[in-house]
């Protein structure tokens, strides 16, 4: 192929896989999409910057290990960029060059030899806890005779009280919301666009009521986002910032009253705090994962920095097995490269 052809092929591939491929097949989250985006720019700036081709002289040699490795090392000794963003941005690039191999298979070499690229050693990060006086701290502060007051409450209490995601929060409607059943429930869409459905305690059912009466009115949309943003109509759901600067208000307001309270206090912690608490309360591992929405034990375990003897235990309650063989199947090998193309 001439490299004229061969560039417009690369281009071709990019823009498909930015603007059609990515937004149709791989994710709906604006967010993701915005990091393939931003991944293939830096990318693209580093080519043109530090290697000096142009759009015109696109080869598959741009793409190969040696330059992709340059650049690795290029966002961390001269942008220095952390080792979690370098891993991201090579995550966002593998997933493209998987594409490409779709478009010639003389370039699946690229992606094989993308994957086979270590990634950046990071330090393990641990979700700061909550204690239970924490979490009771931080409810007593949102002011309930203000309408922002009892949404934010009503927040606190949905995160903390289901252990849901602050993206499956944010994106429920009222119709979603079902408070008249023999068991009053929330139904969420987690990731993968898949329904879980979150029992709630009577306490979170009052507050509800009371707060889509006074958000909503007397008949409400069944459409409108249970969070509405202030400077929109109910058809646009609160932002994740929004909350976030809340949630940071309420701490540095409750950490006078109760140090337990972290300063850095951030709507994930909730979800943690609730899975610990109900850890602590004697639920099985097991059900936990499932009240979570996590797709595989293995993750609520390290989600929760789970000790390996604890973890044995766990599976042998699922497979009647006892901790020797248990043990055995916990440490088995990694699934091979191949897997990764299935």
């Amino acid at each position: 192929m001439k490299s004229g052809n061969e560039a417009r092929l690369i281009a071709k591939a990019i823009s498909e896989f930015i603007h059609t491929y990515a937004p149709n097949h791989l994710t709906e989250s604006k967010d993701t999409l915005k990091s393939y985006n931003s991944t293939l720019n830096k990318y693209l700036e580093f080519l043109e910057d530090q290697k000096g081709y142009s759009v015109q002289t696109l080869e598959k040699k741009c793409f190969e290990r040696p330059i992709v490795e340059e650049w690795l090392r290029y966002m961390r000794n001269e942008e220095k960029l952390s080792p979690e963003t370098c891993n991201v941005r090579l995550g966002g690039f593998r997933t493209f060059l998987k594409y490409l191999s779709t478009k010639d298979l003389k370039y699946k070499y690229l992606y094989l030899d993308a994957m086979d690229i270590p990634l950046k050693k990071t330090g393990k990060k641990k979700v700061e806890g909550i204690t239970k006086e924490a979490v009771k701290a931080i409810m007593a502060e949102p002011n309930q005779s203000t309408l922002t007051g009892k949404r934010d409450l009503v927040f606190m209490m949905i995160a903390y009280g289901t252990g849901a995601r602050m993206s499956e929060i944010l994106n429920i409607r009222l119709e979603h919301i079902h408070l008249e059943e023999e068991k009053p429930s929330i139904t969420v869409i987690g990731k993968g666009n898949k329904l879980r459905t979150l029992y709630i305690l009577p306490k979170l059912v009052a507050h509800l009521r009371r707060y889509i009466k006074e958000a909503h009115g007397e008949n409400p949309d069944p459409n409108d986002y249970l969070f509405c943003s202030r400077n929109g109509s109910r058809k646009d759901k609160l932002s994740s910032k929004a909350i976030e600067r809340r949630l940071h208000m309420y701490a540095e307001r409750a950490h006078q009253k109760c140090e337990d309270v972290p300063l850095s206090l951030h709507a994930h912690q909730f979800r943690h705090a609730r899975a610990t608490h109900w850890l602590e309360q004697g639920i099985n591992i097991v059900e936990i994962s499932v009240l979570l929405g996590h797709e595989q034990l293995a993750t609520t375990m390290k989600y929760l920095d789970i000790s390996t003897e604890d973890q044995a235990k766990a599976l042998a309650t699922l497979d009647d097995e006892n901790s020797k063989s248990v043990n055995k199947k916990w440490k088995k090998k990694r699934a091979s490269l191949k897997s990764l193309l299935k």
